[in-house]
């Protein structure tokens, strides 16, 4: 499912129109993004958490010219489904 076939399952479970269907993802997905963004967690009970993970910087090699280089940290975003989730998705 991409976005757009996501607006429309929004607006036909909801009621809504595509616009608005639209406009709600969007505000989802910012007001996620800038929670994420200020190193805070969002918890959506029975559906799941978003996180950030701190990676620690490690050394790597490059295939090409097996030359070691220093890989840095960097922050990255997570997610862990919750359990009613998992149980709606093994049970599939």
């Amino acid at each position: 499912m991409n976005k757009t076939e996501l607006i429309s399952a929004m607006a036909a479970k909801s009621g809504l129109s595509k616009a608005d269907s639209k406009k709600a993802l969007e505000a989802f997905v910012s007001s996620v993004t800038d929670a994420l963004k200020d190193g805070n967690k969002v918890a959506l009970v029975g559906f799941g958490t978003f996180t950030v993970n701190e990676r620690a910087a490690r050394t790597g090699i490059n295939p090409a010219t097996k030359t070691s280089l220093v890989i840095p940290a960097k922050r990255v975003p997570k997610f862990k489904p919750g359990a009613e989730l998992s149980e709606i998705v093994e049970k599939k």
